[in-house]
């Protein structure tokens, strides 16, 4: 059986998220493993503050932070590299370019350890570039007329738009271009900041501080900390 999916607006290994993660990890191994590929375009120092702010994190929910450091698909295809998710109780794919991300992992050694460690159990989160690129359909935000890349395809039927709440007002069409592109039976949900869509016993809740929306083209349906949606599960 799967574990926990969660995709988060905003907030990864800060304060305000420590109970979402802390809700993924329960009864889970204490082993966490940190993911921050999707910011290794910006540089060493970059990674060295997500490796820095996954410790917190750690600390706080008293569990072993495990960064796993992965700049290209070379190094995501060593092998060495791929054994580290094993025995994972969460593993978390965060922030920065989501495009860069799924080009990344997809098709190699860590993205396949990722997809089957989340399929015999472990709990799987990603956050603002890390949830866009769990589905099947990764646009750049900032640079709408580049080509949308191929996701890793866990959660097929859903495209994401992560911290909705902000960056709606900076591009009030960006709505627009998701719905005009989706397929027939495939939903856009908006997740605004500090705020996560949660897969888990067959349901998907709303968790964090602030709201999920369900965006059709007749219109947008907000929905608050603790409520159900009815959508597409995971693949």
């Amino acid at each position: 059986m799967t574990g926990p999916l969660a995709l988060v607006g905003s907030g990864e290994y800060l304060p305000v998220m420590a109970e979402v993660e802390r809700s993924l990890i329960a009864g889970r191994p204490p082993r966490y493993v940190q993911i921050p590929t999707a910011a290794a375009h910006e540089g060493a120092a970059s990674l060295d503050r997500w490796v820095a702010l996954g410790q917190e994190q750690a600390e706080r929910l008293g569990v072993e932070a495990v960064p796993l450091v992965v700049r290209n698909r070379t190094e995501a295809n060593d092998p060495a590299t791929a054994a580290q998710v094993e025995g994972a109780g969460l593993i978390y794919l965060s922030g920065g370019s989501p495009t860069m991300l799924a080009k990344a992992l997809r098709g190699t050694a860590v993205g396949a350890a990722i997809e089957l460690a989340w399929r015999a159990g472990s709990a799987l989160a990603g956050c603002s570039a890390g949830a866009m690129a769990l589905t099947s359909w990764v646009p750049s935000l900032r640079a709408p007329r580049t080509d949308p890349q191929e996701g890793l395809g866990l959660v097929p039927s859903l495209r994401v738009i992560p911290h909705f709440d902000r960056f709606e007002r900076w591009m009030p069409d960006l709505v627009g271009r998701y719905l005009a592109r989706a397929p027939e039976g495939t939903e856009v949900v908006g997740i605004d900041e500090e705020t996560a869509l949660v897969w888990d016993q067959d349901r998907w809740t709303v968790q964090g501080i602030r709201e999920v929306w369900l965006l059709r083209a007749d219109g947008r349906s907000p929905y608050g900390v603790g409520a159900t949606i009815d959508l597409p599960p995971p693949a």
